[in-house]
Order: structure tokens, then sequence, then C-alpha cells
């Protein structure tokens, strides 16, 4: 047989759709939170997660890397150094495209745009944009050509950012639209000048997510970020999916794609979460600009302060974090976001750098003192509370300034400010109890 019959062969017995199927592979991270290192089970790291990157990229025929926002706000470096130092790592990583997250607003809107101007990738913000419309980092979408196929990608964060989330801006030049509009209008405008639409969103699961699939059609991949916790399976609705991991880095998703080039749409879809732990051996580059970093806060961070029975996370942490403040400050009881619990007291040895990882925001402890008909079911919760009796109260000023968000009410005061910043209480505490929980 010649070699045109076989051709000839081939094609005729092909379905007309599978001639203009390709392959594409979505690596992708979210919520990394500045975890440079491991964790106390020995899980995450940028180092390890860039060689984790490195080799699933020799394993696909089109692959683009996409972080879903919330690179910073986590760890000693980012909170010292602003997370200037944060982005300028993950240059190392090897992203195509990232989105921002709520928390890369902690330092200023001034900062987000010098990370755009730091990132040697597309830093995207399509519904956060000044007054005339242009977007905060300069880029609400990027078009990436990979394998033949032309993908749109569209970067968004939580609509009610400006509404719920306290910035340190006294004035912000900017606002926030609509998630599900704006991708809307993008998608729509994207969808003759490309093959493939995903966006990339620091949303919420349950209203702009579940918006999305259900009603922006052309949009057939988004890749999620703001939950931790990942989910358990990829979400289709009508073949159109979205992803989310793990955050902190302890897991990087794959998702592979055929995608319909004539249909602009999915064939088919697989899914899975790559486990980063010590079987990835730490790429050494970036293993080498982390130590650098971590050299100049060990001194202030790597401190013993005391020793921990157990590892002690989730409520019983946030109760132990309220039974601190409580205690240091002769209050009643405390209030402590479970928002701003962000990670573990490792069993065994407790270091400084513990409790900055824990409550890595500068937040100021606050007091105030109400009747207990006044406090609300948040507060309330745990406590034999007689309504006409007076209790001395102390919380984080973060909570004081979003009461809407954190116990649906704005009546709350608390007038006492006593300038010490959470973190700084709890190890002053823990150093006094020498032995946890």
């Amino acid at each position: 047989m010649t070699r045109r019959f076989l051709l000839w062969l081939f094609l005729s017995l092909s379905p007309l759709g599978a001639q203009n199927v390709r392959p594409l592979t979505i690596l992708h991270s979210n919520d990394l939170h500045a975890h440079l290192l491991p964790n106390d089970l020995d899980r995450g790291g940028f180092a390890r997660l860039a060689a984790a990157v490195t080799e699933e990229k020799r394993n696909c025929a089109a692959c683009l890397y996409l972080n879903a926002g919330d690179l910073v706000q986590g760890t000693p470096v980012s909170t010292i150094y602003h997370g200037v130092p944060v982005y300028q790592i993950a240059n190392l990583l090897g992203f195509d495209a990232a989105t921002i997250g709520n928390h890369e607003f902690d330092y200023g809107w001034k900062r987000v745009q010098e990370f755009g101007r730091i990132a040697h990738y597309p830093l995207l913000s399509a519904n956060v944009v000044d007054a005339s419309g242009a977007p905060l980092t300069g880029k609400s979408y990027v078009i990436k050509t990979v394998g033949g196929i032309r993908v749109a990608i569209i970067g968004v964060v939580l609509g009610d950012l400006s509404g719920t989330y306290v910035t340190p801006d006294k004035v912000n030049p900017w606002r926030v639209l609509p998630v599900v509009e704006t991708v809307r209008k993008y998608a729509q405008e994207l969808r003759d000048r490309s093959d493939l639409i995903v966006v990339l969103g620091h949303i919420h699961d349950q209203e702009e997510l579940d918006a999305i699939l259900h009603q922006v059609p052309e949009v057939s991949v988004v890749v999620v970020g703001h939950n931790h916790n990942g989910y358990p399976e990829m979400k289709n609705v009508d073949g159109r999916v979205a992803v989310l991991v793990h955050g902190y880095g302890v897991e990087l998703g794959r998702l592979d794609l055929q995608v319909d080039m004539a249909g602009k749409k999915l064939q088919s879809s697989e899914w899975k979460k790559i486990p980063i732990d010590a079987k990835f051996q730490p790429a050494p580059k970036v293993a080498h600009e982390i130590a650098g970093w971590e050299a100049k806060v060990s001194k202030i961070v790597d401190v013993p302060i005391g020793e921990s029975t157990k590892r002690v996370e989730g409520r019983e942490l946030q109760l132990l974090l309220e039974q601190a403040l409580a205690e240091e400050t002769g209050s009643d009881f405390a209030f402590v976001n479970r928002g701003g619990v962000r990670d573990v007291i490792p069993e065994g040895r407790v270091l400084a750098r513990a409790v900055w990882n824990i409550q890595p925001f500068d937040n100021v402890v606050v007091v105030g003192k109400f009747k207990g008909s006044e406090l609300p079911p948040a507060i309330r919760e745990g406590h034999a509370i007689e309504p006409d009796h007076e209790y001395k109260v102390a919380t984080l000023d973060f909570v004081a300034t979003n009461q809407a968000a954190q116990f649906k009410t704005t009546g709350l005061k608390f007038p006492v400010n006593t300038g010490i910043l959470a973190r700084d209480m709890v190890i002053e505490w823990i150093r006094k109890k020498r032995l946890l929980p």
C-alpha cells in the first residue's frame, strides 16, 4: 500500500469531528498564600511545586499552568515584605497566567499594581477597574495559543470584594464589577477570537461559579480559587467543567482536555489532583531564592515559644486563640473569625513562626463592653449568656470593622484599642502557658 492510500484510508474511516479535536492540559493551583516551605506534615513548598510543574509539563503535548489568586499573605516573608518577594519567587514557577485574589489587596491597591509589574506573566483583573474602566493590573484577559488552540483566559475576583474585604487604602480609585456580567461580556467578545474560553476566577462557589456554569455557555472551563479545601471531584455542567485544588500548594491540579475545535467546546475532560510531597526533589533555583528570603526573617520567627502535646487546628485552634486574647486582655471572652485562623499549631516544639502563619495579618486587638442581649450569635456561641449582664469582649480590629459580614450587624462598638497585634498577644500567651493545648 502507498503512503497516500493509507492516509486516504485513515481519513475516510475517521469521524469528521475527530479530525478537528486537539489535546490541551491545564495545570492549576490556587491560594498558595506565600507558603514557600513545606508544612508540618512535609507537604507543599514552592520548590517542590515548581518541580512537579516541570515534570507534568514534560508529559503533555500542549500545556498551560494557571494560578487562581491569593498568591500572597500567609507567612512571615509575605507579611514583613508586603508580598513582593513572593511574586519574585513565583516568576520561577512557570505560570502562563494568574488572577488576583482578595488578599492581594491586603497591602493596598498600589501594591496590586506593583505585583502586576513584577510578574513575568499576565496578572488578570477583568472586574476590578478604575474610573475609566481600565483593569487595575492592566489586563482583563489574555489569549494564549498552545498546541494550535487559541485559549482565551479571563481573570475575575470576588464581586463583593470592596464591600466585604477592607483594604488599608483610605481612598480606592477602583471599583469592582459584578463577576457574571463581566465574564459574559468578555466571553461574547472573545468567542470569535478563540477556540476555548477559560475563566480564572477567585470567586464564591455557591453564587458566582454556579452562575457562570449555568448562564455563560461560551465558557468551557473555570479554574477556581478562594475555597482552600478543593473539590472532591470535577464539577461538570453540560460538558463545561470547574476545578479547584487544596490551597497552600499541597496539591497541583491536572486537567486533561480534548478540545472540539469546530464546536469550540470540550469533547472530553479528565481531572486529577497531584499531592506535592517529598517524592518531588525541590527545584534548585527556586529553593535557593526561598532560602535567601527565609534567612532574612528567621531570627524573628524561628524562636521557640512553647510545646504542644498534639497538632491543633480548625475549631479547636480558633477556641485556643480566643482563650489567649480573653486572658491577655482580661475579657470575659473573645471572638476570632474562622477566616482569621490560617494555619495550625504543630505537635511538639512551637516556634513563633507558627503563630505568624496562623495570624499573618497585622490585626490589632480591640475591646468593648456589651449587655448579653446585644451580643450576636457568633459571639454568644459556647457561652452561657445572661441578657442583662455586661460582658467585656475582645476581638480583632478587622472583625470590628467588618461587622456586617461577621455578625450581620453594625451596632457594636469596641472603643479600646490595645495597640497590640493579635499574633504578638498570642505569642506572649503561649510563652506564659508553655504547654498547649
